[in-house]
C-alpha cells in the first residue's frame, strides 16, 4: 500500500491539547489532535486489515455502520443480552449517537484523507461506542480513559497517546485510576484486533459470546467518575 500518509502537525496538536486540558468536554478538539498526530496510523491499520479476510471485506465494501447504529428500533428488536442491545442501552443512557460523533469529527477536522485511509479513520470513529459496549467501559471519565489505553495498545496512535497522557495527568490523584488505565492497556494487548471486526455481523450475538470470540475479558469493576466536566468527557478517539 503506497498511498502518501499525512505529516505530523505538532503545533496544531499542542494548541488543541491546551484547549482540551482546560475543557475536557470539547469533543471536536479530540478529533483535531487525532488529525494532527495520526501520521501513519491509518496506513498501519490498513496494511493489517489487508492481511485478514474480514479486513479485506471492510476495505473492499466500505460498509457504513452508522446506518445500522442509528436504527434504534431495529436494535431494540434484537435479543436481550445481545451486543446490539448493550450498545443501544449505552448510547441511550449517555444521550449520544453515532451521528453526533460523526458531526463532531467534521467540526474538528479539515484534512481529506486518500482511500483507503479515509475509510479506516471513519470506521474507527463510527465504531467507538461499539468498543465501549464490547469492552464494558462506560462513558464516564475513567471508562473513557480506560478505553483510550485499550485503543492505544491496539493502534499505537500518537494522537491517542497525547489525549491519554492528558487524562492520566488529570486523574493521577484519583484512587485506582492509573491501575484501571494500565489494565485497559493490558486488555488491548491481549484482545483480538478490533479494527478488523465486522461488528454488523455480531450485533445479534450475546455480549458474552462476542467477548469470547474477541478474547475480551469481562471488564473489571470500577466506580464511575462523572464530574465536574461539561457534557461527555472528550475521550472519543479514532485512528
Amino acid at each position: 500500500m503506497t498511498r502518501s500518509v499525512p505529516k505530523f502537525e505538532v503545533r496544531k496538536a499542542v494548541a488543541a491539547a491546551k484547549v482540551l486540558a482546560a475543557n475536557p468536554g470539547d469533543l471536536p478538539k479530540v478529533f483535531t489532535i487525532i488529525e494532527a498526530l495520526s501520521g501513519g496510523t491509518q496506513a498501519r491499520i490498513a496494511r493489517r486489515l489487508a492481511k485478514t479476510e474480514s479486513g479485506q471485506r471492510l476495505l473492499r465494501d466500505r460498509p457504513d455502520v452508522v446506518d445500522r447504529l442509528e436504527d434504534r428500533a431495529a436494535l431494540a428488536r434484537l435479543p436481550e443480552g445481545s451486543l446490539g442491545r448493550a450498545y443501544l442501552a449505552f448510547v441511550e443512557s449517555e444521550q449520544i449517537s453515532a451521528a453526533g460523533i460523526r458531526a463532531a469529527a467534521v467540526e474538528g477536522t479539515s484534512r481529506r484523507l486518500p482511500a483507503p485511509f479515509d475509510y479506516v479513520h471513519a470506521r474507527m470513529r463510527d465504531t467507538h461506542d461499539l468498543w465501549h459496549a464490547a469492552t464494558g467501559y462506560k462513558a464516564d471519565i475513567l471508562g473513557e480513559v480506560g478505553l483510550l489505553a485499550f485503543l492505544f495498545a491496539q493502534t499505537r496512535n500518537p494522537g491517542v497517546a497525547l489525549i491519554l497522557g492528558i487524562g492520566m495527568l488529570k486523574l493521577s490523584s484519583v484512587p485506582g485510576a492509573l491501575s484501571l488505565i494500565a489494565d485497559g492497556y493490558r486488555r488491548g494487548r491481549k484482545a483480538a484486533y478490533l479494527p478488523a471486526v465486522e461488528w454488523e455481523s455480531l450485533l445479534d450475538q450475546p455480549v458474552s459470546s462476542v467477548r469470547a470470540q474477541l478474547s475480551l475479558e469481562a471488564p473489571r469493576e470500577y466506580q464511575p467518575l462523572r464530574g465536574p466536566m461539561p457534557g461527555r468527557p472528550a475521550a472519543v478517539a479514532t485512528a
